[in-house]
């Protein structure tokens, strides 16, 4: 059954284009009972999703609990051509086997979102893979380069005498593609996705199918308040990461950010975000609070609220308390490494995997971000004695416990 919410469908939306033609649709859909197809293009170049992809994703899952079709296709072909949306340069190029390993992550990381029996996965290698050189070329004759050159980074390199390579060309027309052999009716895409989901409107018409409507969702900043949530800047949440972890993360954003991340990345209406914002201004409500609200919907989404509320619990330990967790990682250090029975804690920080290098346990020493058993360890030539079974921090969340 079709049961439009045209304003959940609208939050949190940058774009909408054109707007009466999906208000037109969107009501045809429900007085026909027909089920809008719903399209969302994702290349696997990374094989984890971050609360940034959830924007999205989210969306996905509204025109999904409403009855119409969701799919979610992975772009295995697009994978092996390289976008360069957003950067000065091609994205990297993946191999097959590449590709299809984080295709496979992808699946099983957004069915924490998405309904699995109510989602349709495809790939486009389905109908590229079988495309010869002539049908390539007549896909080409629909589209012209000063067309292309309008998108923002083509024009920029264009300009400054960077190389565009052809094949860099095709990628937007292969995503338009994509829509005409799905005949969709609604494409989803982050703000830099705007020019490629215009072609696969151009497309359509070209093609003699209906046009779709576009959406474009904008891009959650990540956890530094500066720029887009990314996995390479290390500003970003995972799905698939640890309860507590999700929490902590959550918790230790910029009270100005929390709110941007209730409107995009949670449920609760606008009447009480607008509420709460009056009440934190009028003091009424302390800001701690509202962050916890916000990171406990956020953790319940991808597991429970029983969860989020022992992630909650963990985070007090640690960091309102005071105390060490219960459920602490023990490591043992092996008598071979030992050096007249001590160790040195630039080694122990790296062999414990709570630095990647000499160089960062020291960094974290001279930033007084590395304690023993509470106290702050200043001295990079410090070394442990052994037998000990004293309690290692690093940071805010990372402890061991030292077995012998």
């Amino acid at each position: 059954m079709i049961k439009n919410d045209i304003t959940l469908l609208k939050r949190g939306t940058e774009e909408i284009l054109p707007e009466d033609d999906f208000d037109k649709k969107v009501k045809e859909s429900e007085e026909k009972q027909k089920p809008l197809i719903i399209k969302a293009g994702f290349d696997p170049t990374a094989p984890d999703i971050h609360l940034g992809h959830t924007v999205l994703i989210r969306k996905m899952k509204h025109f999904q609990q409403m009855g119409h079709t969701v799919v979610f296709l992975i772009g295995d072909f697009t994978g092996m051509i390289g976008d360069p949306t957003g950067k000065s340069e091609t994205r990297k190029k993946l191999s097959r086997e590449e590709v299809l390993e984080n295709a496979e992550t992808y699946k099983k990381q957004v069915f924490k979102i998405l309904d699995p029996d109510k989602t349709i996965i495809e790939f486009n290698s389905k109908w590229c893979s079988k495309m010869d050189f002539a049908n390539v070329l007549e896909l080409t004759s629909h589209y012209n380069v000063a067309r292309m050159l309008e998108r923002d980074d083509f024009s920029k390199r264009y300009k400054t005498g960077k190389s565009i390579s052809i094949i860099e060309f095709m990628y937007p027309l292969v995503q338009g593609y994509d829509s005409v052999m799905l005949k969709a009716d609604v494409e989803l895409g982050g703000t830099d996705q705007k020019f490629n989901l215009l072609v696969g409107r151009d497309l359509q018409k070209e093609y003699g199918c209906s046009q779709q409507s576009i959406m474009t969702v904008p891009l959650l900043v990540g956890l530094d308040g500066v720029q887009k949530m990314s996995k390479s800047l290390g500003n970003y949440i995972g799905i698939d990461e640890k309860p507590a972890d999700i929490f902590g993360k959550v918790m230790s954003i910029s009270d100005d950010l929390m709110f941007t991340y209730f409107n995009l990345v949670t449920d609760v209406p606008y009447e009480d975000i607008d509420d709460i914002k009056m009440k934190m201004q009028d003091g009424a409500v302390h800001p701690r609070d509202v962050k916890v609200r916000l990171a406990k919907d956020i953790c319940a989404q991808f597991y429970d609220e029983a969860v989020a509320d022992e992630a909650e619990q963990q985070f007090n330990t640690i960091f309102v308390k005071k105390d060490v967790p219960d459920d602490i990682e023990k490591y043992k250090i092996e008598n071979d490494i030992l050096e007249e029975g001590k160790i040195w804690i630039i080694k122990l920080l790296v062999i414990a995997g709570l630095a990647k290098s000499n160089g960062e346990a020291r960094r974290l020493i001279q930033g007084g971000g590395v304690y023993l058993d509470g106290e702050t360890i200043l001295d990079a030539d410090f070394e442990l004695v052994l037998p000990s079974s004293s309690i290692i921090k690093v940071g805010k969340r990372r402890f061991i416990k030292i077995v012998c």
